[in-house]
């Protein structure tokens, strides 16, 4: 794994799933890693995991719906690590549970007000929000990098209406910043993790689909999917790549950083990736096929653009 030492990192979100997994790789790798969430036993829990894999880990507790809360996190950054900051991970989100009690429900059905300030009030307005402030400081520093964690809702429907319109505009967002951010060599980047296992996923599907209390159609998909440690493999070696700028403003999975970088996931395996076609073969039940195709053949990024096209 790469080396981080000396590297500043701030991961917003991580008490749990992915933010958790992002910070405790980044840790591992010996960077100093401020982290946020609203619980505190969790926080900590993270914090203490950090500091066994050898990082330094600062944990604040807070809500970043809460404006005046998120300047005073980087203000403190500013003040405690001497105007630094070498990468953004935008992942903070307080919409999970909304949008899995909002299930088979269409958007004229719900309340538009609380969906979209749950879904989209920290999973977009507040990435735009740090994404400003972070860049205040990286531009002057004239180096860094920031991450949107997005997925392929932005590309098609997912879940609901306004998740998919939250994780598009993450991912314009992070092409805009990047136009205007190339020059100072800062790079933002919008990264697509798969299927993830995180703690809620395990608890109220897959659990609960072997308990018979769910639909065993819902788990599938995860089935062979990435433990939450996976898109922080694909973070740090983003962080330690020297021509990072060459992907900015660029949509990035991480299963495709796994193939270039040469890693795996914690647990030795590689997940699905929604390009290769074998594994699509897999998930469709043509598994005897699906062991005729290479492993080398994906579906091209352009094909996934024209099947986005509105025009």
């Amino acid at each position: 794994m790469p080396n981080l030492q000396g590297k500043i990192c701030l991961v917003t979100g991580a008490a749990r799933g992915i933010g958790r997994g992002i910070a405790l790789q980044l840790g591992g790798a010996g960077a100093t890693v401020y982290i946020t969430g609203r619980t505190e036993c969790n926080l900590n829990d993270c914090a203490s995991e950090i500091v066994n894999r050898g990082g330094k880990a600062i944990p604040i507790i807070m809500n970043h719906a809460v404006d005046a809360d998120v300047v005073g996190l980087f203000e403190r950054i500013k003040n405690e690590q001497n105007n630094k900051l070498d990468l953004l991970v935008n992942n903070a989100y307080a919409g999970v549970s909304l949008i899995d009690k909002s299930t088979g429900k269409k958007f004229w059905e719900t309340d538009p007000i609380q969906t979209w300030d749950t879904i989209n009030g920290v999973g977009l307005r507040n990435h735009y929000i740090c994404t400003t402030l972070a860049s205040r400081i990286m531009v002057e520093q004239k180096s860094g990098i920031i991450i949107n964690i997005s997925s392929y809702g932005g590309l098609k429907y997912l879940f609901n209406c306004a998740y998919g319109i939250g994780k598009a505009a993450c991912d314009r967002m992070a092409a805009d910043c990047a136009h205007e951010l190339k020059k100072r060599n800062v790079a933002c980047i919008s990264l697509w993790p798969g299927p993830v296992k995180t703690e809620y996923i395990q608890e109220n599907i897959i659990d609960k689909a072997v308990e018979g209390k769910a639909g065993l159609g819902s788990s599938k998909i995860f089935e062979n999917g990435e433990t939450i440690e996976f898109a922080g493999i694909s973070i740090v070696h983003l962080a330690a790549d020297p021509n990072i700028m060459a992907k900015t403003g660029r949509i990035l999975q991480t299963t495709d950083l796994a193939c270039e970088y040469g890693f795996t996931d914690i647990n030795g395996d590689m997940p699905l990736c929604m390009r290769k076609v074998n594994d699509l073969l897999k998930f469709g039940g043509w598994t005897k096929l699906a062991a005729f195709v290479p492993d080398f053949l994906k579906i091209p990024h352009w094909i996934l653009h024209l099947s986005a096209n509105k025009f």
